[in-house]
Formats: C-alpha cells, sequence, structure tokens
C-alpha cells in the first residue's frame, strides 16, 4: 500500500461512516423525543399516507360521539317535558270524568272548567318553553313531515277484484326535504333508497301477500319510513309479487322546515333522524282538539261535552305516550351508536398506532448500538487522521 499524504483515503471513509452513523442517531433521538416512527414523509411516505387518513376518520368518529351525546341530552330534554305533559293530561282526564256526573251544579262545572283552561294553557307553556340550545322540541318545528307528492301515496295495487291501498306513511325517523325511492328487488322485496349529498343508503325488506280486510306495515327501519296498506273488503288475495310491483319507481317525499338530525360517525350519511312532534293542545286530541274543546271554562258544561272531552284527553294520552315510547327508542339507538362507534375509534386507533407511533424498546436498542458505533468511528476517524504522520519519520532521516 502506498504512503501518500495528499488523500487520506482511511479518514474519508471513517468521516463517512461517522456522518451515516450520525444521522441514525438523530432519527432515533428524534423518534425517541416525539414517540413517533413517522415524523415527515421521507420516513415513511405511503405509511404516512394511510396514517393521515386514519387519524382523519378518528377525529371525525370521536366528534361524531360527541354529537351523539349531545343527541341524548336533546331527546331527555324533551322526554322530561312530556313527562309533565302527561301528568297534566291525567289529571285533565280526572276532572273530565268528574264531570260527567250529572249531581254537579253549574257553579262546579265551571269551576272545574276553570281548572281544564288552565292546565290545558300549561301544556301549551311546556310546548313553547322545552328547547335545546335555542331549539323549540314540542311545538311541532322539527317535525318531519310525509310531503305527500310522493307517488307511492297514491298506488293502487288491484288483484282478483280487490283494492290494496296507502293508508298512511310515517316518515318520523326519516330526514327531512329528502326523496326515497322504492325498487322491485328479487320479485317479493323492496327496496327503499336515499341520496344524500355522494352517499346513497338503501334498506331491502320482504313484502306479504294480503287477504280481505288486512292491513300491512312496509317498515324500513333503518331509513325511518313505514309505509302502511290497507286490503279492502273484497274477497279476493293480492300477492305479494302484486304489490311489490305496484310500488316499483314511486316515490315517498318529506317535508321539514328544519330536522333533528345527529351525525354519530364520520362521513356523509352517517345520521339518525328524528321527528319532533307537535304536542301543544292544538295538535293533541281526535276530532276536535283539546284547545278547541277547552276554549272556556263552559268546556264540561254538560255531560255531552264531558264525553266529548274524555275521548279526545284519551287520544292526547295516546299521542303523548307514543311519541314517548318513540323518543325512548331514539335514545337508545343513539347509546348503540355510540357503543359501536366507541369500539370503532378504539380499533382504528390501534391500527394507527402500529403504522406512526415508535416501538420505544426497539428504539431504544438501536440507540445503544448507534452510541457504540458512533464513539467507535470517532476512535477510528482519529487514529485515520495520525496515519500520514508516518510519513514524517521518513523526512526526518
Amino acid at each position: 500500500m502506498a504512503l501518500i499524504i495528499n488523500h487520506n483515503i482511511a479518514s474519508m471513509n471513517a468521516q463517512r461512516n461517522l456522518s451515516m452513523t450520525s444521522d441514525k442517531m438523530g432519527k432515533t433521538l428524534e423518534q425517541m423525543s416525539s414517540g413517533l416512527r413517522i415524523n415527515r414523509a421521507a420516513d415513511d411516505a405511503a405509511g404516512l399516507a394511510i396514517s393521515e387518513r386514519m387519524k382523519s376518520q378518528i377525529s371525525g368518529m370521536q366528534q361524531g360521539l360527541s354529537n351523539a351525546q349531545n343527541g341524548v341530552s336533546m331527546v331527555q330534554t324533551a322526554e322530561g317535558g312530556l313527562s309533565e305533559t302527561t301528568n297534566i293530561l291525567q289529571r285533565m282526564r280526572e276532572l273530565t270524568v268528574q264531570a260527567g256526573n250529572s249531581t254537579l251544579s253549574s257553579t262546579d262545572r265551571t269551576a272545574i272548567g276553570e281548572e281544564l283552561t288552565a292546565l290545558r294553557s300549561q301544556i301549551d307553556n311546556i310546548a313553547s318553553q322545552t328547547t335545546f340550545n335555542g331549539q323549540n322540541l314540542l311545538n311541532g318545528s322539527l317535525a318531519v313531515t310525509d310531503a305527500g307528492t310522493g307517488t307511492a301515496n297514491a298506488v293502487d295495487v288491484v288483484a282478483n277484484s280487490a283494492h290494496v291501498t296507502v293508508s298512511s306513511i310515517d316518515v318520523g325517523h326519516a330526514e327531512g326535504n329528502s326523496t326515497y325511492t322504492l325498487a322491485v328487488s328479487g320479485g317479493t322485496n323492496l327496496k327503499l333508497s336515499v341520496t344524500t349529498g355522494s352517499v346513497t343508503k338503501s334498506e331491502t325488506i320482504a313484502v306479504s301477500a294480503m287477504g280481505q280486510n288486512a292491513t300491512q306495515a312496509l317498515s324500513f327501519s333503518n331509513l325511518g319510513v313505514t309505509i302502511n296498506l290497507s286490503h279492502d273488503n273484497a274477497a279476493g288475495n293480492v300477492g305479494a309479487a302484486a304489490i311489490a310491483s305496484g310500488f316499483d319507481t314511486t316515490t315517498v317525499n318529506t317535508s321539514a322546515t328544519t330536522s333533528a338530525t345527529w351525525r354519530v360517525g364520520a362521513n356523509v350519511g352517517d345520521n339518525i333522524s328524528l321527528s319532533f312532534a307537535d304536542m301543544r293542545s292544538s295538535a293533541l286530541g281526535n276530532g276536535s282538539k283539546l284547545n278547541t274543546l277547552i276554549a272556556s271554562n263552559a268546556a264540561v258544561s254538560t255531560t255531552t261535552k264531558a264525553d266529548t272531552l274524555l275521548q279526545s284527553i284519551d287520544a292526547a294520552i295516546g299521542q303523548v305516550s307514543t311519541f314517548r315510547s318513540q323518543l325512548g327508542a331514539s335514545q337508545n339507538q343513539i347509546n348503540s351508536a355510540v357503543n359501536s362507534g366507541s369500539v370503532a375509534v378504539q380499533n382504528l386507533s390501534a391500527a394507527q398506532s402500529q403504522l406512526a407511533d415508535a416501538d420505544i424498546a426497539k428504539v431504544s436498542s438501536q440507540m445503544v448500538t448507534q452510541q457504540i458505533m458512533q464513539q467507535a468511528g470517532i476512535s477510528v476517524l482519529a487514529q485515520a487522521n495520525s496515519a500520514p504522520q508516518a510519513v514524517l519519520s521518513l523526512l526526518k532521516g
């Protein structure tokens, strides 16, 4: 090997290896201090892209869980107000039963009418004052209704001289201002679809044949739409395939000034909707509503009026009880979404951690190795730098 002084190849090699070791040491220290395996795109380009997508999903789902908790509070607020409305209706019924007794004087009936008027007024107060974050829950402003413009409303299936028609469409749990489209699927099945933004949701159910005076509810529970059917008095049966075919390509349209919809997931369409029914006295009762029947203290001035009012109050109690049961079902649905969302967040966080988080035990081991290599490199570099000094001994001779 030639003895030269213009180029110290051994020193250059030692410097290059020491520089590489220092770079590795820097990355290791960065991982140790940040706790992350990927600190920049150069560390793992593909892994960074996947990790960022997962982080977006996780943060969106966590916000969805928060939204769901707010939804539960909103439903509980409405149910709390209706609890007192039920108590008032029970008291009104008690008074009306009392007014059905012919032994009462006109003064007694006026006194009962005064209390009934006050109680009816309180029902309206509860409906107007039950709010959540500025939104009124019980005055009908958050109600989703069937717009009546969908072609499904007019379906009349005729077979064997019998008719099956739509008696009503319940969209209490559907999304407001939306168009739901029906399509035959597999002959005797119906598929209901709705598109929100760029996301299409659908649900398929089986249709049953119907006989004389029969009824059937086509319940698309996941989408919140129920189509109620009725068979006329004719003896002929109407088959399931005929009913399904009759609804093919028809639509159900919903309307709402605003709608109660909770985004419980990270993506468009991850919603739970609920129609908050009108619980004012003007919406409660059968036939004539409570606000009409209890317009003054003469509401039970006769036993006939008392009997009419009693029937309307019974209907009102049924309406409130039904809506309270819907609120309870929706609360359970939201709680289920919270539970499943929490599991999804946990599992997705674990997957994202595998990609992006540093294994501290492994990194610590690597750091020890790199520290030894760095110290060895410095020592070797010092020896390589001193090697050309051997030429001085030749020059001295």
